[in-house]
């Protein structure tokens, strides 16, 4: 019995000390540089976030923020790298949860979007858009459906690959309005714009930033959401035109290693609410053509629970 009690106290003892550790360790988090995993290569819009964050953290968050870019598998070896990481708080990681989220239903992965990991918070948001070159015969949304009806699978839209959140957007598009069309995979949305541009194709489904730079070129028939984009927001939305369509873009979130410290999850969600307000953040993403979209954790979660709820009917279709 006494053995017994021995061997039971030292356990407890272990326990709390493990415990009590965890707890000094997050109360006095930051103590070293924090690395966040963007998935995709460098140069990309959810790269520039990325490197937006990073620079506009000084000051906010006590340690620097140091970008690792592990692209691959459509985002899963950045996530796959991120579940492996100590769930300390100096790993995180950066992603496009649309993309994200397309993946992991569409690929061979144990990893789920909405419960392997603590979602941190939202910093912005990726829209994609229906183009036209700026010589298109289409002037509106309406009058490239109405082609599409009269000539059925003629026309042939552009897309920055198959399984991205621009494509699946793309279909729902099409579906929604009843509509055929052939689609032509790029490598990457600068390509598609090129496409575009060069009346290779009729329309396309691009990011709204894509517009930056190219408006002589270009001609944004409509954005895929419910409101003008804030920065490009001389172009429609589907919803104010009152044309069906699938609601699905992709939302800059920040996620953690499942388990970390709810304190450390608080610190990081608070400082991505200031960070997110500083002039220089807004400045560097408005070069990119984007902007600021803060959301808390819980909120962020949702969005994509949402988004889930939007493309799982689109890829039932697509298996038909």
């Amino acid at each position: 019995m006494i053995r017994k009690s021995f061997v039971f106290a030292i356990s407890s003892a272990l326990s709390l000390t493990i415990f009590t550790s965890t707890i000094a360790k997050a109360s006095d988090y930051p103590r070293r540089s924090i690395n966040v995993v963007v998935p995709y290569k460098a140069g990309g819009g959810t790269d520039a976030y990325a490197r937006a964050l990073a620079a506009a953290a000084k000051g906010t968050i006590n340690a620097p923020l140091v970008v690792v870019n592990k692209p691959g598998a459509g985002g899963l070896n950045g996530a796959q790298s991120t579940l492996g990481a100590r769930p300390d708080g100096y790993t995180i990681m950066l992603t496009s949860g649309g993309s994200f989220l397309l993946s992991t239903l569409t690929r061979n992965t144990k990893i789920d979007a909405l419960k392997s990991f603590e979602f941190v918070g939202q910093i912005g948001q990726l829209k994609t858009s229906l183009i036209v070159s700026n010589d298109s015969p289409y002037k509106t949304a309406q009058d490239l459906i109405n082609a599409a009806k009269d000539s059925p699978s003629t026309l042939r839209w552009a897309h920055s690959g198959r399984g991205g959140f621009h494509y699946i957007a793309g279909l729902g598009f099409l579906a929604a309005n009843g509509i055929e069309a052939q689609d032509v995979p790029f490598k990457g949305g600068g390509p598609a714009r090129a496409a575009i541009m060069s009346n290779q194709t009729d329309f396309g489904f691009i990011g709204i930033q894509q517009l930056k730079g190219f408006e002589e070129q270009l001609r944004g028939l409509a954005v895929n959401a419910s409101t003008r984009d804030q920065k490009v927001n001389s172009v429609p939305s589907f919803k104010e035109l009152n044309i069906p369509y699938s609601n699905i873009s992709s939302p800059v979130i920040i996620l953690a290693p499942k388990n970390t410290p709810k304190d450390v999850i608080t610190y990081l969600e608070s400082s991505l609410k200031t960070i997110t307000k500083k002039p220089i953040f807004v400045e560097m993403l408005s070069k990119r053509g984007t902007a600021p979209a803060y959301l808390p954790a819980e909120d962020t979660q949702n969005v994509l629970m949402e988004m889930k709820s939007d493309i799982l009917p689109i890829l039932e279709n697509l298996k038909k």
